[in-house]
């Protein structure tokens, strides 16, 4: 009896995944921070085929921030969007296969979108460079990082070779940590993107360990997916799980909250045809997706509250960089740390001084605290890094 109720169970489950349609596919609510993060395969793979399914995703799932790998054909991209007036995009990258994002503007307010690691010395770590999104939702700030490291490799991570490819992915997602610990200190950061390896591997081959060993501040929110069932992985016909999502400290309580969750979006089961379908008309990468449920904290407008101005240009830099700051009305000091919190320069403020240039001199590369102090308070902090 067991056994039969159990296959008409199955039958049944069958049945109700069977008659599911793209009209079925829902991800995006009104009370969370939905990200979504897809490599759609040299869009479009199949011409206005493409643009049509891929309208109807986007429309079902109802995102309030894609972030979209290989837009191969931006002026067919911008005509699909044309439909889509929810909804604004941004593209710059000049490289094969680009990146971008598209976004709800009734929902998220943007601040700055640029790129970064775009010169010479990062093309090897980045052969597309990581596209920054700056947004304010419900009063908080967040940060959404957009990849596509390099693919392919043999699965072992070889340091001695510069042009291995896991060597290339693992140099690239340190410099987005350091970057992160750099510029973002104390903010809400999502680092999204096909970042073509495996978040599971072995430490001596994982091109993330450093990312998964500093566990206090970094989180993948996708390593259950990774560990899970392979039929749930974002690249089912390797198959493998490549498309990942990492969230610094600063969210890690909102990702427990009851609505918050990550999961892959798996558009084949909801298109007659299944996968074959998907594959070929739409992409060889299943999206995947974040919703994020502020807490209740998160109604204070923390933009509000009053900052003391504390930067530097460039950063990094090889030689000099110049600090600026707040005018100066009391006797001020700058004062720098060494990653060992060792000092190992004082610089004196004169009241009125509102920058001031520093030579790192013989200092060895790395990341440096730098504290901003009047009458013996600290009063703004911020980190340097110094690049040879």
């Amino acid at each position: 009896m067991k056994k039969t109720i159990l296959i008409i169970s199955a039958i049944l489950n069958f049945l109700t995944l069977s008659s599911q349609t793209i009209d079925d596919l829902t991800f995006g609510t009104d009370t969370t921070l939905e990200v979504v993060t897809w490599n759609i395969e040299n869009f479009p793979k199949n011409g206005q085929t493409t643009l049509n399914y891929v309208k109807q995703i986007i429309e079902n799932t109802d995102v309030d921030i894609y972030a979209f790998q290989e837009i191969e054909d931006t002026v067919l991209f911008k005509q699909m969007l044309s439909t889509l007036p929810q909804y604004q995009y941004y593209f710059k990258s000049s490289w094969y296969a680009g990146l971008a994002y598209i976004y709800k503007p009734d929902v998220i307010q943007i601040n700055n979108i640029y790129e970064i690691f775009t010169t010479s010395p990062y093309w090897s770590p980045f052969p597309r460079s990581p596209m920054v999104l700056d947004i304010n939702y419900s009063n908080k700030n967040f940060i959404v990082i957009n990849n596509h490291l390099k693919c392919c490799g043999d699965g072992i991570l070889n340091l001695s070779d510069s042009k291995d490819e896991e060597t290339r992915r693992y140099v690239a997602s340190n410099l987005l940590k350091d970057y992160i610990d750099t510029y973002f200190s104390g903010k809400r950061v999502f680092v999204v993107g096909d970042l073509n390896d495996e978040i599971t591997d072995s430490k001596p081959n994982n091109v993330f360990i450093n990312i998964i060993n500093d566990s206090l501040n970094y989180q993948f929110a996708d390593m259950d997916i990774a560990l899970g069932n392979s039929s749930g992985w974002s690249y089912p016909t390797w198959p493998s799980h490549l498309d990942h999502i990492l969230i610094t400290n600063e969210m890690f309580i909102d990702f427990q909250n009851g609505a918050s969750e990550i999961n892959v979006i798996k558009i084949d089961k909801f298109l007659s045809g299944g996968w074959y379908v998907y594959e070929t008309n739409i992409s060889d990468h299943r999206p995947v997706g974040i919703k994020i449920q502020l807490s209740l904290s998160a109604n204070t407008d923390e933009m509000d509250k009053p900052k003391i101005s504390f930067s530097n240009y460039p950063n990094p830099f090889s030689s000099t960089t110049t600090f600026c700051f707040d005018k100066i009305i009391e006797n001020s000091i700058i004062e720098i740390y060494n990653s060992l919190s060792e000092k190992i320069s004082t610089i004196s403020l004169t009241q009125g001084q509102s920058c001031i240039t520093w030579d790192a001199g013989d200092n060895q590369p790395g990341i440096y605290i730098v504290k901003l102090i009047s009458d013996s308070k600290t009063t703004a902090t911020t980190k340097i890094m110094i690049i040879k």
